[in-house]
């Protein structure tokens, strides 16, 4: 073989390669449901579309409100979430109905503190809900729960909910006990756990499946699953989905931080590291500290403007984090390190927690381990019940 012909195969063999790899890594890529327009946008045709989405409604670079109105969908009504459409609103702040500025479409809060699930007259207004939005797959993160209240609408009614499904970045393990229905509220709606591992798409087969909503009804469902996605699948949020999970870091320790709302003690709102630190002002033997202060998205955080002692977790590997699940040794330590005062735990660490032995145990001073070995069963009972729901491998 001349080296003129084996130079000439060799570049022929680069250019081929050259060629493949784009597309190997095409195939590979974790494809959301809502970048699959060849599935859903035909069930859209001649229908008058309702969608339920928010700031991390973005298909390749572009909102999945824009893409449907250039792909001539009529869209006659935005259903917005806690933190509103656009997502600066904070944590549990009532937010009003409006228009999207950009298109006109009516937005019709279901988080303005009166109507958390649409009447009658709204449902008049669209044959079929479009739902895209960013879940971190936790009991407490409120976004499951406004999709209840809409699928429950859409079962009374005869809507077609359709779901473009999306990974959860808190799929990879289930933990947490499950919640008792006595302590049903606005950050627990469900029989799942702290951590349940599933998509929303999943999580909206389970309800159906298990006739979770109001007197058993079922919603007529469709969703449009991801590609190349498993449970053990890390996945990293390209859009932040609430102000004050900012990263990754407060995605992961977010199922073991959040139960701090329900104490006196500072989580980090109001600071650069929400839901990656702890403190208070009366935290003893703590050499760390930072000092809350109101900005846009944690407006009049708790203890604003004072100095919180306390402990920084943001230095922590992702795998420590995956590692150690829901992690109540913050506020058992918390708690210890200012004294075990009456009254540190509310009545709304319970509702978060999702039962009421938590704090009991802890006040009796029991470890973080021998806590968790009481919801050791629940979770493996549950994870038997969700497996006919789920659409990805384990």
């Amino acid at each position: 073989m001349s080296h003129s012909y084996l130079y000439q195969s060799l570049i022929g063999l680069a250019g081929l390669l050259c060629c493949l790899l784009p597309c190997s890594a095409q195939d590979t890529r974790v494809v959301p449901g809502d970048e699959r327009t060849e599935i859903y946008l035909p069930m859209l045709e001649g229908k008058r579309v309702a969608v339920f989405s928010n700031h991390t409604g973005v298909v390749n670079g572009q909102h999945l409100l824009d893409l449907l109105l250039e792909e001539g969908v009529d869209v006659t009504a935005i259903f917005s979430p806690e933190h509103g459409f656009r997502g600066g609103a904070d944590a549990g702040a009532h937010v009003d109905s409006s228009a999207d500025p950009q298109t006109g479409i009516p937005i019709l809060s279901l988080y303005d503190g009166k109507s958390r699930k649409p009447s009658a007259a709204t449902m008049r207004k669209f044959d079929l809900l479009l739902v895209d939005i960013q879940d971190v797959g936790l009991r407490f993160y409120t976004y499951y729960i406004t999709l209840c209240r809409l699928m429950d609408a859409c079962a009374e009614h005869g809507r077609r909910v359709v779901i473009l499904d999306r990974p959860n970045p808190n799929g990879h393990y289930v933990d947490g006990p499950l919640l008792d229905m006595k302590l049903k509220s606005g950050v627990g709606w469900l029989p799942i756990p702290i951590v349940h591992g599933m998509t929303l798409g999943e999580l909206a087969r389970m309800v159906n499946g298990e006739r979770w909503l109001p007197q058993g009804r079922v919603c007529p469902l469709t969703v449009v699953p991801c590609l190349n996605y498993t449970h053990q699948t890390r996945w990293e949020l390209p859009i932040a989905p609430s102000p004050n999970l900012p990263d990754m870091k407060s995605v992961y320790l977010y199922p073991s931080t959040c139960l701090f709302e329900g104490t006196p003690v500072s989580l980090g709102r109001g600071t650069d590291r929400p839901f990656q630190v702890y403190g208070h002002p009366r935290m003893k033997g703590c050499s760390y500290s930072f000092t809350p202060v109101s900005r846009p998205g944690a407006k009049n955080p708790p203890l604003e403007g004072q100095r919180c002692w306390g402990v920084d977790l943001s230095r922590l590997s992702d795998e420590a984090i995956w590692q150690a699940g829901v992690n109540l040794h913050y506020v058992i330590d918390a708690y210890h390190r200012m004294g075990q005062p009456e009254g540190f735990f509310r009545r709304f660490f319970d509702q978060l927690a999702g039962v009421d032995y938590v704090s009991r145990m802890i006040k009796e001073g029991k470890r973080a381990d021998e806590i968790k070995a009481c919801w050791a069963k629940d979770v493996e009972q549950f994870k038997r019940q969700r497996r006919p729901y789920l659409l990805y491998e384990e």
